[in-house]
């Protein structure tokens, strides 16, 4: 007879890869999307890190604007500025759109230029 009669406690396989993303529900949703007849063991592991490593940058960024501009709370104007500022994240975020992001404030150099005494109509 086993000595060790407690039962183990099961871990999950977020807290054995030491994420927050849950790596159960990302491999679940793999094999429901049929994206593949067959899932590894090891995707839905890397899928989490990288989704939590995407989300843990576009907040600092967006906790960054939230400070800037001082506020308080993360709305969906910060996380669109702090996007749209990051080179690699605006490349990443093309084609998305945020709502109740708006636009990044920019005016075009022309209409700023003044030269000798012409106005920006004037020369056109």
């Amino acid at each position: 007879m086993p000595k060790d009669t407690e039962k183990k406690s099961s871990t999950s396989r977020s807290e054995r890869a030491g994420l927050q993303f849950p790596v159960g529900r990302i491999h679940r949703q793999l094999r429901d999307g049929r994206y593949a007849k067959r899932i590894g063991a090891g995707a839905p592991v890397y899928l989490a890190s990288v989704l939590e490593y995407i989300t843990a940058e576009v907040i600092e960024l967006a906790g960054n604007a939230v400070r800037e501009n001082n506020k308080r709370r993360i709305t969906p104007r910060h996380i669109q500025l702090a996007i749209r500022h990051d080179e690699e994240l605006s490349r990443l975020f093309a084609d998305v759109v945020i709502p109740q992001g708006g636009v990044l404030p920019h005016i075009h150099q022309r209409i700023l230029s003044k030269s000798k005494g012409k106005t920006a109509t004037q020369e056109a």
